[in-house]
């Protein structure tokens, strides 16, 4: 398994990829700016190692707590955490309940001092409106999160793990003494 920096420069070296991606098949540069964004924010803080003491995980600095029951309940690479898809919707999911209970904390709070007479109907309303106005752009987002949380699984384990199975190989091959029955000796 590779290294969250390792990570990180896979991350920095494929968005220029995303970006010709994204933007032939959006062809909009707002939509190909989302795709990145999301890219960007799967691969940083976003990703699938929210589930281990991870450098994604040390990024959520002092909002890292809300992640502790996260990595508790999810067990590190399995599906729910990994997988392509489900991976990205279980994290959206579980913050989504964190957002949603700040929220109505501070709507509570608001109605409270009397600022505003926001209610239920009212905040299901307002969300539904959004997501249908700007479907567009929430799926561009979807996207670049999932592509973001997908690279470290294609890109870095796949590509850290093949390259260190090679140099134990190459590593083997130089140990092994050129004739058989004699050792190496060391020059003095």
């Amino acid at each position: 398994m590779s290294s969250g920096r390792t990570h990180d420069r896979i991350t920095l070296w494929a968005l220029p990829l995303v970006v010709l991606v994204a933007l032939r098949v959006t062809l909009d540069g707002w939509l190909t700016a989302v795709v990145c964004l999301g890219f960007l924010l799967g691969g940083w803080v976003f990703g699938p190692d929210l589930d281990i003491h991870s450098v994604q995980y040390k990024r959520w600095g002092w909002l890292r707590w809300i992640w502790l029951p996260y990595r508790v309940n999810i067990r590190h690479r399995s599906r729910w955490s990994h997988g392509p898809i489900l991976g990205t919707l279980v994290r959206l999911l579980y913050l989504s309940i964190w957002l949603s209970l700040g929220g109505l904390v501070i709507v509570d709070v608001l109605n409270n001092l009397e600022r505003t007479t926001l209610t239920w109907g009212d905040l299901v309303q307002g969300l539904g409106w959004g997501i249908q106005t700007h479907w567009r752009i929430w799926l561009a987002l979807l996207v670049g999160l999932e592509l973001g949380g997908a690279e470290p699984l294609v890109g870095a384990d796949w590509l850290s793990s093949t390259l260190k199975r090679g140099k134990k190989r190459s590593s083997a091959r130089s140990k092994k003494p050129s004739r058989p029955g004699r050792r190496y000796r060391r020059k003095r």
